[in-house]
């Protein structure tokens, strides 16, 4: 089996993530709130493309949005 191993399309994962918050009309400090941020760098990060979620703030952001983390991730 020599197919490459699929890998996490950063850049577009953050696209997806504020076209996601934009469609489902979410405020940016809304997002933080729930996940427990002091500031909302990290979420800016995210939509940018610099940083993922973590696996818990994944979880928490695809129940948030409605969605599974399977669309919120773009792969290559």
């Amino acid at each position: 089996m020599s197919a490459s191993m699929p890998t996490v399309n950063m850049t577009a994962t953050g696209s997806n993530i504020k076209a996601l918050i934009k469609a489902y009309g979410l405020k940016i400090t809304e997002i933080q709130n729930v996940c427990g941020f002091n500031t909302p760098q990290s979420i800016f990060k995210w939509m940018r493309g610099e940083a993922l979620p973590s696996l818990d703030n994944l979880v928490i952001l695809a129940h948030i949005l409605g969605v599974t983390i399977d669309e919120i991730i773009i792969t290559n």
